[in-house]
């Protein structure tokens, strides 16, 4: 809001050091400290009141190192996060810009989709809180919003460069060919970023080219089916991950700063150009949101670091993994996700083995086996002998490694 009233002021008044607002990167840097200040500040009076309220987290006894002195430790954390997110985003960004809505409904929704999970586990005291087949549907809701408006909406669009039509000319053999001209034009496409791949753009209209005609009327069916599956799969990922003491909050952080570089030049025309990628007007404001995304992460593990004073729950964790995702899908980035996301991509993963394992083995032994040690595998590493901050540090190494990887896939095709 601050936005609108300092353009109005600019435009107006011509007052002094309000153009600044005109600049993404000015209001980027101002998202992030705000949201660094309020996680920092704030966030210690809000796991004072949790405290207080007795909103502790029940520990089961699993025999992890250390495990039952976090009984009792607050939790739903998540809120700090969120009010550290919105508020900088409300203040500095473009409000009727249809990605920052988008941003901002997939926070909310997944926030209290959390929120009432964790409450139930709380103050209802059952241990499963919220029943997984509403946490899908929640999550499928959302993937069916997003994936709407991303097929429907005009103002979610590529900008290329389209051939201008040319008359025909009689010329002779001796006369050179005029040079193509090009026009940049706002389309309405299908068309995301495959990495590692030289003409690095895939369609999904190839999905239903089968169909033929009748294509272009399941076209939606298939982004909706799309969205939903890399909303549900990274938001469950991130909520599995959320099992050591900032875990889930850095690996977040590392993933938001990876998507901060890939929207900022997805959104400027001259890198887009440089780089050979698809230019997408109006995705600047994005990196309002996400510089406010990366400042109330870190700003959440100034109080989440080992030993925690606070746990985010599911009120975070299913919020960021869903943020991620979506926004992911805005910026046409979404098949890196397993690149960019591989530590949720290895914490689920691991737990599917798991699962899939011991049922075979019981199965076809009479009794289950187990490939780790425990599931997910952090806490096979813990069960190994690891100290919880070493296996934080280093799964932070990994994401870090995967995240220039990830920025890397912009050239490496």
């Amino acid at each position: 809001m601050l936005y609108y009233l300092f353009t109005y002021l600019h435009k107006q008044f011509g007052l002094p050091g309000a153009g600044l607002f005109n600049y993404i990167s000015f209001r980027s840097a101002a998202a992030v400290i705000t949201s660094l200040l309020i996680a920092m500040l704030f966030g210690k009076r809000i796991i004072d009141f949790l405290r207080k309220k007795q909103v502790g987290e029940t520990v089961r006894d699993l025999g992890l190192e250390g495990q039952m002195s976090k009984q009792g430790t607050p939790t739903m954390g998540g809120i700090i996060i969120h009010l550290s997110l919105l508020i900088p985003v409300l203040l500095f960004g473009d409000l009727r810009n249809v990605y920052v809505i988008l941003m901002i409904v997939t926070t909310v929704w997944l926030g209290l989709i959390g929120f009432l999970d964790d409450y139930i586990k709380v103050f209802k005291h059952k241990k499963k809180g919220l029943h997984g087949r509403f946490k899908i549907l929640g999550q499928i809701s959302l993937g069916l919003i997003v994936g709407l408006t991303f097929y429907f909406s005009d103002d979610i669009v590529v900008r290329e460069r389209v051939p201008i039509p040319q008359e025909t000319v009689i010329q002779s053999a001796d006369t050179p060919a005029p040079a193509r001209q090009f026009e940049m034009k706002d389309m309405k496409t299908t068309t995301t970023t495959i990495p590692f791949v030289k003409q690095n753009e895939f369609d999904y209209a190839w999905l239903v080219g089968w169909m033929g005609e009748k294509a272009k009327d399941w076209m939606w069916l298939v982004m909706v089916l799309v969205v939903i599956f890399i909303v549900t799969a990274v938001s469950n990922g991130a909520n599995i991950t959320d099992g050591l003491d900032g875990l889930a909050a850095g690996t977040s952080a590392i993933s938001g700063m990876t998507l901060g570089v890939l929207a900022y030049l997805s959104g400027n025309m001259i890198f887009a150009d440089y780089l050979n990628i698809m230019y997408l007007p109006n995705t600047g404001e994005l990196v309002i949101f996400i510089s406010a995304f990366i400042g109330a992460t870190i700003g959440f593990l100034w109080h989440n670091i080992f030993p925690a004073n606070c746990f985010m729950g599911d009120t975070g964790s299913l919020a960021l993994g869903g943020i991620i995702a979506v926004y992911a899908i805005l910026i046409r980035k979404e098949l890196l996700i397993p690149v960019l996301c591989g530590i949720f991509l290895l914490e689920s993963i691991s737990v599917m083995i798991q699962v899939g394992y011991f049922k075979y083995t019981r199965m076809k032994y009479g009794e289950g086996r187990r490939i780790f040690k425990m599931a997910p595998i952090h806490h096979h590493f813990q069960k190994k002998g690891y100290p919880e901050p070493k296996i934080v540090a280093r799964f932070w190494i990994v994401g870090i490694i995967l995240a220039v990887v990830a920025v890397a896939t912009l050239k490496i095709r």
